[in-house]
C-alpha cells in the first residue's frame, strides 16, 4: 500500500539527527579553516532539529556548554553533524552534538568538535512545555 503523503517519514530514532554541510571559503578564516562560530551555528541547528523531532513542538536553545574543538576543519571538507537527545527533564532536553570532518578526496573522516546543548520546549504562548521522556 502506498504511503500517505502526509504520513511522517520513518526514522531510525526521532531523538537523533544527522545533517551534512560543506565548508566553503566564506565559512573559513584567514588560515583556511572553519570559523568556530560557524561550527557552533551548525551544531546549534542540529541540536534544534533533534530536539524539535523529539518534542514535536517549538524549541529554543537555553545553553551551550563544553564545546571541545578537537581538530581544525579545512575549506572544502564535508562535515557531518550527529545530534542526539541524551536526556530529558520536565521541559528541557540535553542534546549532544558531534561534528565529524571528512576529506572529499580520500574519504578520511575524524571527530572535529563535540558539544552539549540544552534545549527548552515551548507551547504556543511561548511558555515552557512538557517534553516526552526518552524511550527505554
Amino acid at each position: 500500500m502506498p504511503r500517505s503523503e502526509s504520513a511522517p517519514l520513518p526514522l531510525r530514532s526521532a531523538a537523533e539527527t544527522r545533517t551534512v554541510e560543506i565548508v566553503f571559503p566564506d565559512h573559513s578564516n584567514h588560515l583556511g579553516t572553519l570559523f568556530g562560530g560557524q561550527a557552533l551555528a551548525w551544531m546549534d541547528k542540529a541540536a534544534f532539529i533533534a530536539a524539535s523531532r523529539h518534542a514535536r513542538c517549538t524549541v529554543v536553545t537555553a545553553r551551550s556548554e563544553r564545546i571541545d574543538f578537537r581538530a581544525a576543519v579545512s575549506t572544502g571538507a564535508l562535515v557531518e553533524l550527529v545530534a542526539r537527545v541524551v536526556s530529558t527533564g520536565r521541559t528541557s532536553m540535553e542534546v549532544e552534538v558531534e561534528m565529524h570532518c571528512e576529506d572529499l578526496h580520500s574519504g578520511h573522516a575524524h571527530l572535529a568538535t563535540r558539544g552539549r546543548f540544552t534545549m527548552v520546549a515551548l507551547d504556543d504562548a511561548g511558555r515552557p512545555a512538557p517534553v516526552p521522556a526518552l524511550p527505554g
